[in-house]
């Protein structure tokens, strides 16, 4: 082991700090306004989030992977339905995502259930990604499982890549699409000077609206 010794790592905080008049009456809203922040500050992909679920044995496992889009109903991601994080969410839909913009001293928290999306919005998001994603999907159609080496996986895209002629259009794999992640809660954690961090938790009551609350750091 080096000489590197985590405990002795510490980054001061300073700032304005997060008031409840700050924030919007909508957790979305709220994230809204925070992911703009997010972008206009030039962090380097303040769409990527830590996204957990419940594996078949009961363990949580995390994995970071890309929001590819939001609005009210919550954050959208695509992923290869068949991989070991697919399985887990079909099996079990609670899910929960992190994104951790600690270079703007925040991090937004979002948990609930997943849901897969239509065909339609699978289709229509396919088809705006570079030809190498797409090949890259059809690709990896064993995702999460065993392979003997990189060559195989290279050689699968090669494969592949021979079989649409370049401009012609590359259909979705049936087993790629997206989910939503409709949100029961949510929470916004802002740093604080001397570790005296700001929380915000929005809840989703039983008829629907949301309530607010300051949590202790």
């Amino acid at each position: 082991m080096d000489d590197q010794n985590p405990a002795e790592l510490r980054e001061p905080y300073t700032g304005d700090p997060l008031r409840r008049s700050d924030l919007a009456d909508l957790p979305m809203d709220q994230f809204h306004r925070w992911f703009g922040q997010a972008y206009e500050s030039g962090l380097a992909e303040p769409n990527a989030m830590v996204l957990s679920s419940v594996e078949p044995s009961g363990f949580p496992r995390s994995r970071t992977v890309l929001m590819k889009g939001y609005d009210a109903s919550g954050p959208r991601f695509f992923t290869n339905y068949t991989s070991r994080k697919g399985r887990a969410l079909d099996a079990d839909p609670r899910a929960s995502v992190v994104f951790p913009w600690h270079a703007i001293r925040r991090q937004v928290l979002i948990t609930g259930v997943v849901e897969r999306l239509d065909d339609e919005e699978n289709d229509r998001y396919f088809a705006s990604r570079p030809r190498g994603s797409q090949l890259g999907a059809w690709a990896s159609e064993r995702q999460s499982h065993r392979v003997a080496d990189r060559e195989e996986l290279d050689r699968l895209f090669h494969e592949f890549d021979t079989v649409w002629g370049e401009g012609e259009p590359i259909p979705r794999p049936s087993y790629w699409g997206g989910y939503r992640l409709r949100p029961h809660e949510v929470e916004f954690w802002q740093g604080g000077r001397d570790r005296m961090h700001d929380r915000f938790r929005y809840l989703r009551r039983e008829d629907g609206e949301w309530e607010i609350d300051r949590l202790a750091p």
